[in-house]
């Protein structure tokens, strides 16, 4: 691969993606970390920008993949039973349904994942085939049975 270009020209490129690693980071990690994480993703991603091949699929796939890997690699980092202390920065707390987040964490790993891109990183299904690695069909039935999963997982009896 040759050599990409200016920091001012990864940051153009780059820039149109940063909501989606950031929310992907907060997924995965705790609130605290999440910009860490993501910024250390930035760090690798212009380190590693010359690999980037365009052919094998966007660039928001290649920049999720990243962030998933430094998510793996800050939770290895952390000691168990780690206790955060919380700074109150005088903006509000981000509201959180606990019920929700229980079922999610009740999914398997790939419909966790699906139900994170698609609904809280707001991917489309296209881009999650690609960071998932696998066919637009396989995305779209795994998010169906990840929907009947949180549906069991709630309680929803409307049916």
């Amino acid at each position: 691969m040759t050599e990409r270009g200016t920091p001012s020209e990864f940051a153009r490129w780059v820039e149109p993606h940063l909501t989606a690693m950031t929310r992907y980071a907060g997924r995965r990690v705790a609130p605290a970390d999440r910009d860490d994480v993501a910024q250390e993703a930035l760090i690798r991603a212009w380190q590693r920008w010359s690999t980037y091949d365009e052919s094998r699929g966007a660039p928001v796939a290649w920049l999720i993949g990243i962030v998933a890997d430094r998510c793996r690699r800050h939770r290895m980092r952390q000691p168990a039973g780690t206790v955060v202390e919380l700074v109150d920065t005088g903006a509000p707390a981000p509201t959180y349904d606990v019920d929700l987040e229980r079922a999610v964490d009740g999914l398997s790993h790939r419909q966790r994942l699906a139900v994170d891109l698609h609904y809280f990183v707001g991917l489309d299904v296209a881009t999650m085939a690609e960071v998932m690695n696998c066919a637009p069909g396989t995305v779209k039935a795994t998010l169906h049975q990840a929907r009947a999963r949180l549906r069991e997982l709630l309680g929803d009896d409307d049916d």
